[in-house]
């Protein structure tokens, strides 16, 4: 399979080429552009958090736990917590993605299982959009959560590619063809696992969604009075 530098530059290429483009056809902010760019990066090596031990564990972890609690300051922010409830809450957070994450990794997950899949890819692209701010726009949103699943993406593609080999006879396939771009495992558990987590992050999305709208046509009052006249008829 292919291996960390292989993963990590190729995600890293795609990722300029995601951010430079939404920077020149779409007049995307540069900051917003240079984030998609290291998202997409970094997203890069998110398949293999399950690996067991080595590089690809300890920087995908490191990773998800440094940029999940930056990224969640404005969410946290607009539910009314204080400067010193956002270091709080970011701190808490870092130290159960960094500790508690990597346990239930070793514990409950196999390397190349279905957090090599494409529904894996899916929720990790969601988590991204569920992490943006209210403040952004849907599309800018969307823009960051296509960084993720374009850099996870490129990992699965990787290995898949990687599982082909051309010899001189033709082509040899490997035993691990069909592990990483895949809908399902060999594992039911894993299996209804995975979607339930995928048809939960769905519905927040969706959810999230339509309280933006709700809250960007109207303010938080009017939106109260709609409420509370509809319960009154």
């Amino acid at each position: 399979m292919a291996g960390f530098k292989t993963h990590f530059t190729t995600s890293t290429v795609l990722g300029m080429g995601y951010g430079t483009g939404a920077l020149l056809f779409y007049n995307y902010p540069p900051s917003t552009c240079l984030l998609a760019t290291g998202l997409c990066s970094l997203s890069g090596l998110l398949p293999d958090i399950d690996s067991e031990s080595g590089i690809p564990m300890r920087e995908s972890v490191a990773f998800v736990a440094a940029v999940v609690p930056i990224m969640a300051v404005d969410r946290l922010q607009s539910f009314g917590f204080s400067t010193e409830g956002v270091i709080l809450v970011g701190g808490a957070i870092y130290i159960a993605i960094r500790y508690g994450l990597v346990e239930i990794l070793r514990r409950y997950t196999v390397h190349r299982g279905m957090w090599h899949s494409l529904p894996a890819a899916m929720i990790a692209a969601l988590i991204m959009f569920l992490l943006c701010s209210h403040d952004e726009s849907i599309d800018l949103r969307i823009y960051k959560a296509g960084a993720v699943l374009l850099g996870f993406l490129s990992h699965l593609m990787l290995d898949e590619l990687y599982s082909l080999n051309w010899t001189r006879g033709g082509l040899r396939v490997k035993k691990s063809f069909g592990t990483a771009m895949k809908l399902w495992g060999s594992s039911l558990w894993a299996n209804v696992s995975t979607y339930g987590k995928l048809i939960f992050a769905a519905a927040l999305v969706w959810g999230d969604i339509c309280f933006h709208c709700v809250v960007k046509e109207h303010n938080f009052h009017g939106m109260a009075k709609e409420v509370i006249g509809r319960l009154l008829r």
